[in-house]
Parts: C-alpha cells; structure tokens; sequence
C-alpha cells in the first residue's frame, strides 16, 4: 500500500452538515463571552473595489484586461489571526463591479487539486472549497454566504441572523443569473502529478443581492462600504493505492484560511468581516474602515458580556459598568434599555461629515441606526 501524507484541509462534526460552515465551532456560554478579547484587537481588512472598464469572460482565468486594474487583497491568513502559523498554500483575491454585477477572481496554489461533489446546493465544504460572505449593511443580520468547489459546484445560503444567535440557514436560496467558472492550473483529481492550483471566477448581479441591501444602494454608489469576507477551506488528505483519501478530523484539525481574520474559528462573525469600498479607480483610493467601527466595537463588548451576565444572573445587566465593561476611549459611553426582547445597546460616532450619529444593538447582535 502506498502512502505519501499530503498538506489539505478537514471537515466538522455533523452539527455543521446541518447548516453550518467548516468555519463554525459550537461555543459554550463562558466561551463566547470570552471571544471578544481574541476579536477587539483585529481591525478588519479594507478594500477599493474599482469599476471594471470592460467585460469580463467569466471563465476563471481572469486575464481579461480590466482585471489589470483590480488591486490583491492581502494573502489570505488563519482565521484566528496572526496567533496562528501563516498558511503553507497562498490564497489572495480581486474584485470589481459594473451596474450589472460585482465581479470575485480568487487564486488559491494547491500541489494536488481535487475535488468530489457534482450536486448544486450539496454542503461544498466536504471538499476543499472557495467562500464568500457578503453583510452589504454591517447589520450583522440576512446575510449571504457562497462556497464552490474545484469542479464548480456551488452552494448558497443566507443566514438571517448568525448561528450563535439561533439564526437558522435558508439552504440552497440561489441568485438568480449568478455565473462562475474554474481554471486548474495542473490536473483535476490526479494524485500522480504535482499541481500549481486553481483559480475561480464569480459574477453576481446586484439583482440578486438586493434582498440583502437593507437601506443601502444596491448597486452601490461610489464611495459606499459593504462588509464581506472571503474563506478557503482546505483538508488534510492521504495518497493511499494512488487515490486520495481525506485524514479523519480525529487526527487533523482542518484549516481556515481567510481575507480578513476574526479571531476565532467561525466565519460567522459579521462584525469582523473586511470592509469593501467601491470607486471608480483603485488606484489612488485610500480605503479605511467606517466611521462607526470604534462605535460598533463598544456595542459589540457589551453584547458579549451581556452573554455571559445573562448566562450566570438569569437576565440582562442594566448598565455597562455591571458587566465590567470600560468606557471605550474611541466612543462615546453606551447606555442599555431593557425591552420585552432583551435590551437595546446604544451609543453615538460621528460620521464622514462630523454629523453625530446614534447607533443601537439588539440582544440577537443585529446593530442599526435610526
């Protein structure tokens, strides 16, 4: 029997079969009210997604010229963050836009690139695959995930409001004209050669993602931010009798390799995805996070202590300094209004015009403004 050990990815537990993304561990209460110290650290990556200035051939090679104009994004990183080794395979993407669709070309090197699921909608993190998840309003909540495999098999979903707080998944809530397409640089589930990877090619209409739009411009309008992420999800795999056999999850962790880290392994924290801005031109265009961010962080701290506090007292703290939250010097204070619900979060920032603003959190994480 021949064996040669190979560098991939592994799968979850049959929870995650059920719904959720490889990238979605259970936590228990004391956990996630933990989280927040491995996540307020990160700032979230940011991105100029320029207007693309001719067709693009969705064919999964990306050499269309407007392409040239399209910025990397920086090489995809743990999910966990800089705690954690770098990734062994490289993964960075492009974006562009038009008024028809936003447009996704991702490269991910892979010695031996293979792929098994044929069916539309099937759970495509079974094999290694592609992801993206896209929040146009940073609300935290009706947000749209995508993952395709190496044989251009797709699955899409959306998440009303994320797994932790008991949002279930609409599986299989597919975009209507949604075109993609993969390039194998080497050969497709051939363990004998040596790959160089493979790369893919996605266009969205704007049609589509208006369902998730709430209250922002669908196309968006130049200057405008969208909070997205971008996964790859990759296995351990085996090459045993000249096939490849995938290492059981009791013997390899899998990894996730991502755009813009959260901290901790699930994809499902919205509040940490990367911000893209979209322009004209990339070039010249300085990118930096909302002016709601520091404003958004505060909210966030108190609604993961708030976890906790509920978890332990049966009910919700009235006020920050019950829960040993501190006043954050990048935001006003946070007040906490009890409702029939759970409570309403809320602080004030000042937008890109200085006009002061309010924004509030839900229990549920959902974060609006008036």
């Amino acid at each position: 029997m021949a064996r040669t050990r190979l560098l991939l990815l592994p799968v979850l537990s049959l929870i995650f079969l059920l719904g959720a993304d490889s990238a979605t561990k259970p936590s228990t209460t004391d956990e996630m009210a933990g989280d927040w110290a491995k996540m307020r650290g990160i700032t979230p990556r940011c991105y100029a997604c320029a207007r693309a200035t001719g067709p693009i051939v969705i064919d999964g090679k990306g050499d269309d010229p407007a392409w040239a104009a399209a910025p990397w994004t920086e090489d995809f990183v743990d999910i966990q963050g800089s705690t954690r080794p770098a990734p062994r395979f490289r993964t960075r993407a492009k974006l562009l836009w038009d008024h028809e669709n936003l447009y996704i070309y991702a490269e991910l090197q892979e010695p031996h690139v293979w792929a098994t699921l044929t069916k539309k909608n099937a759970i495509m993190f079974i094999d290694n695959d592609f992801e993206l998840f896209i929040n146009p309003n940073g609300d935290n909540h009706n947000y749209y995930e995508y993952e395709m495999n190496a044989l251009n098999s797709i699955w899409e979903l959306t998440l009303d409001k994320p797994y932790r707080d008991g949002g279930p998944p609409h599986l299989g809530d597919n975009i209507q004209g949604l075109r993609s397409a993969v390039h194998i640089d080497g050969t497709l589930n051939n363990p004998a050669d040596t790959d160089r990877g493979w790369s893919v090619e996605i266009a969205i209409p704007w049609k589509g993602l208006a369902r998730y739009a709430n209250a922002v411009h669908c196309p968006p309008l130049p200057g405008e931010q969208w909070r997205m992420n971008f996964s790859r999800v990759e296995w351990l795999i085996d090459i045993i009798d000249g096939k490849y056999r995938k290492i059981p999850k009791e013997m390899r962790d899998e990894d996730n390799w991502i755009w813009s880290p959260q901290g901790v392994i699930d994809m499902h924290r919205p509040e940490r995805w990367g911000f893209v801005q979209f322009c004209e031109k990339a070039e010249g265009t300085t990118v930096k996070p909302a002016p709601s961010l520091a404003a958004r962080d505060a909210l966030m701290e108190v609604y993961y202590a708030q976890r906790g506090y509920h978890a332990k007292n049966g009910r919700y703290a009235t006020s920050p300094a019950d829960l040993g939250v501190k006043k954050n010097d990048s935001a006003p204070a946070v007040t906490i209004e009890l409702t029939p619900a759970g409570y309403v979060a809320t602080t004030t920032y000042h937008d890109a015009e200085g006009k002061e603003r309010a924004i509030h959190l839900r229990q549920d994480s959902k974060i609006f403004e008036e």
